[in-house]
């Protein structure tokens, strides 16, 4: 089978060369590799326009890798062109069994001849041609918002060796929002450069996406390689003694010229979203009681610059009590872009019985794939609150009619000539406004400064400022129940919604099912102290007892101030 599978293999005869661009006063390899063995009789090809330096150099090597066998005889040449221009080496020739094969043409570009030191052996002239530090661009005209990369490679040909190497100077990417991307374990690869072939190893790689039109320059990488060079020098055994160097490379300076998005087309929702995206606004329930919450999602999801614009807002009817919504990203750096999704949660808080509607939401973005606008619209959504206070309506606005009086102005010819005067001016140099705008800066200046200075000691006082916003939160939550201060029942009603819509906001769980019982465990699972859970639930108690007795107005500011340091004291462990 073996034998079957070898006499099976199709004969060819390959044809490689060292480079495919070169200098006039340069040296090529071109190497004929026939795979089977039995060849005879190879005839090279005419060398027109080249001299023929070494060879032919015969070759034959033969393995065996996992039970395949794989056999090369090879015909070597150094050549050395003549004249300019591109040049065509014709095919060599050789039979099996026979049968004659023929190798493929191949075209060889001369260019100028290139400057040699007088020692070719010089050791940062090996180096400069050997080792090369390239910066790639996967789009050098993006769309401003468009994401594209640049790879920094690092080409080493098989002539010298890498001991070490350090990056003396990261490149700069102004005018791009830049992201990079990882490399997993530099892995060595191998690769054509100029038309030869190196070794190459991916050293960075970043995404950029552009944020402004005109030409934005990626300044160089630079790095310091320590590098062995062959001396041109043998040991006793004829082994090559190598030498070696520290030489400074820098990769090529790279301009981006972005593109502006067109005008043509484009929707007055449109906040600066560039790729492919879906988007989606949902409901979490559409059927609750009053004061029990519900959360709206906003999502848009994709690939493009996911973290460079703003998503919709939602809007809600009044009776419908909306928080701040929470932000999530779920999104993954690629060569192209940014992946995954990113949502908006909106918590919202019926007050009254009835049916609303949350109207549609549209969402624009502009795919640099098509360059056209999308805009994608929802469906309207409608909140059912089955339960709850009744909104009372009041329609006594009515508008008498009145008979149209005629003053005899209401139509006047059009006036033919004008008596213009000199209106009186006074100018502004020297004037009294002039003087007041003069002095105003050395008033304003050493205010700013006490101002400055007093924010910076609030702000460093972190106790205070987090007293300041947990006490502004509690204003925010107890506004109603000031409102109804002196109105018992409505006061006391506002005070326990207040405290239950604290709780459904900072812990997103529904509290006004719950007993009190629970909510004591659900504070001491959020490692609440005991003293604040205590106070907490005296206030929902004494909210319950107040209702069926009789209560001062001083009892209920005392109960409305506990009530705000009690949130104030939730906060700040929250």
């Amino acid at each position: 089978m073996l034998t079957l599978s070898a006499f099976a293999q199709k004969p060819t005869l390959e044809v490689t060369v060292s480079k495919n661009k070169l200098g006039l006063n340069q040296r090529l390899k071109i190497q004929f590799s026939v795979n089977r063995q039995g060849a005879d009789n190879f005839k090279p090809p005419k060398f027109n326009n080249f001299k023929v330096i070494q060879g032919p150099s015969q070759s034959v090597s033969q393995s065996w890798i996992n039970g395949k066998k794989s056999f090369s005889q090879s015909y070597s040449y150094i050549l050395q062109p003549k004249r300019k221009g591109e040049l065509i080496i014709g095919p060599a020739s050789i039979e099996i069994n026979r049968t004659a094969i023929d190798s493929k043409m191949i075209k060889i570009i001369v260019l100028d001849p290139i400057d040699v030191p007088e020692n070719p052996n010089d050791p940062d002239y090996i180096a400069q041609q050997n080792i090369h530090l390239i910066a790639e661009i996967s789009k050098s005209k993006p769309f401003v918002g468009e994401g594209i990369y640049v790879e920094y490679r690092l080409y080493v040909s098989e002539n010298v060796s890498v001991y070490d190497t350090s990056v003396t100077e990261a490149p700069q990417y102004n005018g791009f929002w830049n992201q990079e991307i990882d490399i997993k374990g530099f892995p060595v690869k191998m690769g054509k450069y100029n038309g030869e072939n190196y070794r190459y190893i991916v050293l960075q790689k970043a995404l950029l996406i552009p944020t402004k039109t005109g030409k934005l320059t990626i300044d160089p990488m630079k790095m310091d390689i320590v590098i062995g060079v062959p001396s041109g020098r043998a040991d006793f055994f004829g082994n090559v003694i190598t030498k070696n160097i520290r030489k400074e490379f820098a990769s090529a300076k790279k301009v981006i010229s972005p593109k502006s998005l067109p005008l043509e087309g484009k929707p007055e929702n449109f906040t600066g979203a560039v790729g492919q995206f879906n988007f989606d606004v949902s409901l979490s329930k559409d059927i609750l009681k009053a004061n029990e919450s519900s959360q709206i999602k906003v999502a848009v999801s994709g690939k493009g610059n996911l973290k460079l614009f703003e998503l919709p807002t939602v809007q809600t009817p009044a009776e419908l009590e909306k928080y701040q919504p929470e932000r999530k990203e779920r999104v993954k750096v690629n060569t192209d872009g940014l992946t995954g999704g990113v949502t908006d949660t909106y918590t919202v808080v019926p007050q009254y019985k009835g049916k609303y509607k949350i109207p549609s939401v549209s969402f624009s973005y502009f795919n640099p794939s098509s360059e056209k606008y999308t805009t994608i619209a929802t469906d309207d959504l409608f909140v059912d609150v089955t339960e709850g206070k009744e909104i009372v309506s009041n329609n006594t606005n009515t508008v008498a009619k009145r008979n149209v009086v005629s003053t005899g102005k209401n139509f006047r010819y059009i006036q033919t000539t004008t008596a213009l005067t000199l209106k009186e001016s006074i100018d502004f140099y020297q004037s009294n406004l002039f003087y007041a705008l003069l002095f105003l800066p050395l008033i304003i200046i050493p205010i700013g400064i006490l101002i400055a200075k007093n924010n910076q000691k609030r702000n460093s006082d972190i106790i205070g400022r987090k007293q300041r916003k947990a006490e502004k939160l509690a204003k925010k939550y107890l506004s109603e129940a000031q409102k109804q201060l002196g109105k018992k029942e409505a006061f006391y009603e506002a005070l326990e919604r207040a405290l239950h819509n604290y709780l459904k906001a900072k812990l997103g769980v529904e509290i006004a099912d719950i007993s009190k019982e629970n909510i004591t465990k659900i504070l001491e699972d959020r490692n609440i102290n005991n003293t604040t859970i205590m106070h907490f639930i005296d206030v929902l108690k004494a909210s319950d007892f107040a209702r069926y007795t009789p209560v001062t107005n001083t009892e209920m500011k005392a109960e409305f101030e506990k009530a705000k340091q009690v949130i104030v004291e939730l906060d700040k462990q929250l």
